[in-house]
């Protein structure tokens, strides 16, 4: 069952990685917090993570030797784009058709998911 969720989710991060390099660009932009605009180029913001999250789910399952050290660097980028997440609430940014607060509002509690999901998946069986 690990296994299948951890593959299952290193082809979602593959994916969401390439959407936002190519056809999901403009919406990822919503979450890209203004204090990192301040820093960098939003569309670099995009483009970054993006590529991260290509790696992180290439790296699930071409390095499984270092699978639990690849889940924990994983959920620490679904923590690190979390803030992202709140300031698309907060400040009713649209995207991926999260049109509305409550559609925003059900988003945030999918991030713990996420966190655990990588966790889970990646945990050596005992």
């Amino acid at each position: 069952m690990r296994t299948l969720a951890r593959w299952t989710l290193a082809a979602a991060m593959v994916f969401a990685g390439i959407s936002h390099l190519f056809w999901a660009r403009r919406e990822f932009r919503a979450q890209v917090p203004d204090l990192a605009t301040k820093v960098i180029d939003e569309d670099a913001v995009v483009v970054a993570s993006g590529v991260a999250e290509i790696m992180l789910g290439t790296a699930l399952v071409a390095l499984p030797e270092s699978r639990g050290r690849v889940g924990a660097i994983l959920a620490a980028f679904f923590v690190a784009v979390f803030p992202g997440n709140i300031e698309q609430y907060a400040k009713r940014r649209d995207g991926f058709g999260l049109d509305s607060d409550s559609k925003r509002l059900v988003r945030l509690f999918f991030q713990p998911v996420l966190v655990a999901w990588a966790l889970w998946s990646t945990r050596s069986p005992r």
